[in-house]
């Protein structure tokens, strides 16, 4: 899309085009190219007429007519299988926000009471430690879609608490894990990475182990549906840990996203490597969402990983953006800025605020503080060039270790990407498309979470295998 003068006798202003078009694509979901919107989901979870043809979302994975949070409700929804969700709860949730109708707010108080109650004791006898473990993983969950909208509801100052309230019900689940996770810090830099390693067993036996990596904005029980139960049935050990950018890193230690991921995963192979449960031969290294960019980064530059495995494969998170977004960066941070500042902010929708809030706190705490007292950032530069400088097609062709691509049907934030980066490997490789007949389509595949983690490790254990 080309930008045109400011000129009533030239057509429209650049600002009209940027603010509809980045409105518009923010609102479906801040992709290149948007899912469509769904029909009206009637109160009991169904669309209330037929749905488009191509929606990627048919039928009863319609929950709410917005694409950006029926995404996130399906994540949810798909956890059940990991005990990390309840399905009736999840819908019960649904239908009681579309019955007051669909808003941040609804969506943030539903999920936060939500978790507030599974911490209190259940009803009848007094809960025994499984109960209560699996009561706070599910918290964990509904805190985390909870947070994930908070900056864009009524409370948006109630972030870091609503962030610390999900890490203890997280932290609650981990110590009550048979054998309790193994919970610990790792230096990296002034700011020490918080890890959960988690163990089939306390023999000190050596095995392989998967090294978990979260997204922009995923949380840790994210990663408990995307492979510690998998590592742990096949005798694995599963290590989760909040980087730069996620986690406590973001929200208390108030620490942005680095472009030199390898920087983050070598202190942890370091502290891997000294315990005796670990087979140091066989460390893997998984990525989820935007980790599908920073796992390859890490893997060109970090020889100890044995296998890569990039869910989906990335390799310009900033493309994630749309192009209306994209092209309001200039070479100079001062007429960026003006143009954000005067031309674009200013005008754009309240949903596409809150997307763009959301987007770009993990890279800007001057962004995320501004957006907790609810204002709009006005430095749209910094953060932009940190997104721009995760870019990894230089040094793809330096990675060694295997890895497995993954891609999916209707992959609304990075369409294409995993394709480029399989096709730049020079290591041994393999790509997988997850798709619709399967269930498995959009991003991450929130409704097969299961499957996903069935296809990633068969290939983790017969490429280690080999070793």
């Amino acid at each position: 899309m080309t930008c045109v003068p400011n000129d009533p006798e030239s057509g429209p202003s650049r600002r009209a085009l940027l603010v509809a078009g980045a409105g518009a694509a923010l609102a479906s979901g801040c992709a290149p190219a948007a899912v469509p919107a769904a029909p009206a989901p009637t109160a009991s979870g169904s669309a209330s007429s037929s749905q488009a043809a191509g929606d990627p979302t048919p039928g009863a994975m319609t929950l709410f007519k917005n694409p950006g949070y029926n995404f996130n409700a399906l994540l949810a929804l798909g956890a059940a299988g990991a005990g990390a969700a309840e399905v009736g709860e999840v819908l019960t949730a649904v239908n009681a926000i579309n019955k007051a109708g669909l808003s941040a707010q609804t969506y943030v108080e539903t999920f936060r009471n939500l978790g507030d109650q599974l911490l209190k004791p259940p009803p009848g006898p007094q809960a025994d430690d499984q109960t209560k473990r699996f009561r706070s993983l599910r918290a964990a969950q509904y805190y985390g879609q909870a947070l994930f909208f908070v900056l864009g509801s009524d409370t948006p100052g109630s972030e870091e608490q609503l962030y610390k309230a999900g890490r203890g019900a997280w932290d609650t689940f981990c110590d009550l894990c048979e054998p309790a996770a193994v919970k610990a810090t790792v230096p990296y830099g002034t700011t020490p990475l918080p890890v959960w390693f988690f163990r089939p067993d306390e023999s000190n036996t050596p095995r392989p182990t998967v090294i978990l990596t979260n997204g922009s904005d995923g949380q840790n029980v994210d990663m408990w549906t995307y492979g510690v139960p998998a590592a742990l049935e096949r005798g694995w050990n599963a290590l989760v840990y909040d980087g730069p950018g996620q986690g406590q890193l973001l929200f208390v230690d108030r620490v942005v996203f680095t472009p030199t991921w390898e920087k983050v995963v070598a202190p942890l192979i370091d502290w891997l490597s000294a315990r005796p449960e670990v087979d140091t031969g066989k460390i893997a290294l998984t990525g989820l969402s935007m980790a599908g960019d920073l796992v390859p980064r890490a893997g060109a530059f970090e020889p100890r990983i044995a296998a890569l495995v990039a869910m989906p494969g990335c390799v310009e998170p900033w493309l994630g953006f749309p192009p209306e977004i994209r092209q309001i960066l200039t070479p100079t941070k001062e007429e960026t800025n003006t143009i954000w500042n005067k031309e674009v902010a200013p005008h754009l929708p309240a949903e596409a605020a809150a997307v763009m809030k959301k987007r770009f706190e993990p890279f800007s705490v001057p962004a995320m503080l501004e957006a907790r007292q609810g204002k709009l950032f006005t430095d749209f530069y910094t953060p932009a060039t940190r997104i721009q400088a995760l870019t990894i097609t230089s040094v793809v062709g330096r990675i060694k270790a295997p890895t497995l691509v993954l891609d999916y049907e209707d992959e609304q934030f990075y369409p294409g990407q995993a394709r480029r980066l399989y096709d730049q490997l020079t290591s041994p490789k393999d790509y997988v498309k997850l798709t619709a007949a399967q269930g498995a389509q959009l991003h991450c595949s929130p409704m097969a979470p299961q499957l996903h983690c069935e296809v990633v490790f068969d290939w983790l254990q017969k490429t280690l295998a080999a070793r």
